[in-house]
Order: C-alpha cells, then structure tokens, then sequence
C-alpha cells in the first residue's frame, strides 16, 4: 500500500497511481473523488479538472487495470463515461443532502471541513445563473461542490436539476479526459513532447486557470460588501 503523506491529498497522480498490496486501484479512486467532490461537501479541497485532464493522459492505464480493450478511442469513451456517471451520482447526493440539511448547514459552525462563506457564495452564484449555475460549476473548484446543495435547499424542480446535472457531467468528464488524451498524443508525436514528464507543470497550469476565477469572484464580492 502507498505510503502516505498529507499533501497526497491534492496531488492528482497519487490517485491515478493508488495501490493496494500491488493491487492498482486508481480507477476506482478516480471515480470516487469525482462522486466526492460534489456528492460530499468537504471534497472542495480535493484535485477535480487537474485528475481528470492527467486521468486522460494515463487513460489506457487506468481502464487496462480492470478491463483490457485493445481500442484507444474506447479506453478513453469507457473512462469518460464512467467518470460522468460517478459526477451525476454524486451531483444527485449532493442535492439530496441539500434538500434535507439545508437550515442545519446555515446553522453549522465552521470547521477544516466546512466552511459556511462557500455555501452562501455558492447560493449567489446559483441565484445569479439558475439553472446554468450547475452546469458552469463544473469547472469551478468549490462552486462545484456547492451547486448541487444549494439547487436542494432552494429546491430545484428535480426534472430539471437532472437534466442540468447530466448535460453538466458529461460535458465536464469528456471535455477534459479527451483533451488530456488527446493532447498527450498530439504534442508527443508532432514535437516529441512527452506529458507525463511534465506533470508537476501541467497541474500548476490547471490550477491557476480553475482557481483564479473563483479567487477574483470572492475578491470582487468582498470589495463590494466592503464597500456597501
């Protein structure tokens, strides 16, 4: 088994890597931090768009580890799928937890766990964009985890949160599992640019294009009420 080390934590190979006595469970891994991020509220701190661009890129891996397909597209449409379902699960959790926990999440203290500033954020964000607001989270850290429990206490009609939340999930897993993939063996062929040699970078990248958006919305929301 790895050893382990808290900055694993938000270190995307880590999963993908994950062994049990030699024993390769990073799919599995992958798809529960996926159901996790939005499904339980305390996953906003773990690796989302960074795991699934770097899950594309170790695609055949990953897939090979529990079902041998000889095909690259299908390795890849296999894993994008799955990832997909694991989002809308954990997206319809998320909602459940929403619609029966609401008054007790505004009441919650905060804790490392949870932090009730992101919930409140994330329920302007919902009432600015409405239904939209599920699907642009996606590709937000936090607001991704949040979304799915603010549409449960505002009480989304259900018929339409699905089909928010399944457009949302599978534009989210293929969009970034099929660019992984497919980058990765571009730029590997035309300049011999090889990615997994690179990935510390290609993390760092992703975080910042996810991340910065959502540190100049809190700052310009902060400035706003500072000014009010």
């Amino acid at each position: 088994m790895n050893e382990f080390n808290f900055k694993d934590l938000i270190d995307p190979l880590f999963y993908i890597n994950f062994d049990i006595n030699g024993i390769k469970v990073g799919l599995w891994l992958v798809l529960f931090i996926v159901f996790a991020e939005t499904g339980l509220f305390a996953g906003f701190f773990l690796p989302g768009d960074s795991l699934l661009f770097l899950a594309g890129i170790f695609s055949r891996e990953l897939i090979q580890n529990f079902l041998y397909i000889d095909s690259d597209l299908m390795n890849v449409l296999l894993l994008s799928s799955m990832v997909a379902v694991a989002g809308i699960f954990g997206n319809m959790v998320g909602y459940w937890f929403g619609s029966k926990s609401g008054y007790y999440l505004y009441n919650r203290q905060d804790s490392f766990w949870f932090k009730k500033k992101y919930l409140i954020q994330s329920k302007d964000f919902f009432e600015k964009h409405g239904g939209r607001a599920i699907i642009l989270a996606r590709f937000l850290p936090i607001f991704r985890t949040f979304a799915p429990i603010v549409a449960g206490i505002v009480m989304m009609e259900k018929k339409k949160f699905m089909l928010y939340n399944v457009i949302s999930s599978i534009v989210w897993s293929f969009s970034l599992i099929f660019a992984g993939h497919y980058l990765y063996g571009f730029l590997l062929e035309k300049y011999d640019i090889d990615l997994k040699e690179h990935i510390e970078l290609i993390v760092i990248i992703l975080v910042v294009v996810t991340i910065v958006p959502v540190i100049l919305k809190f700052s310009k929301k902060s400035k706003t009420e500072e000014e009010v």
